[in-house]
């Protein structure tokens, strides 16, 4: 992460990012997004917690991932909440 938006997240973001043990503790895996082409996948937490342990941020798998579909770097990660009947959008 570059060191300009981290000075920019630690200005909105005060409190400390998810980390993987929290998913874990709640039973959520960790949802992808490709940036490019708009793949998505769920990944399993255990799976990322063996391999880069549980006090892993989540905000930051991304840039250890890489899409399947077209092979991007560009992708981001978030927990994986329950979907309630698919998308809830909120306009006012």
């Amino acid at each position: 992460m570059g060191r300009f938006k981290e000075q920019e997240i630690k200005k909105t973001e005060p409190h400390q990012p998810v980390c993987l043990h929290h998913l874990a503790a709640q039973n959520l895996d960790v949802f992808c997004w490709c940036n490019r082409c708009s793949h998505n996948a769920d990944l399993p937490v255990d799976t990322l917690i063996e391999r880069l342990g549980p006090l892993f941020p989540v905000p930051e798998l991304g840039v250890y991932l890489r899409c399947s579909n077209c092979g991007t770097h560009d992708v981001a990660a978030r927990p994986a909440w329950p979907r309630y009947g698919g998308q809830i959008a909120r306009h006012g």
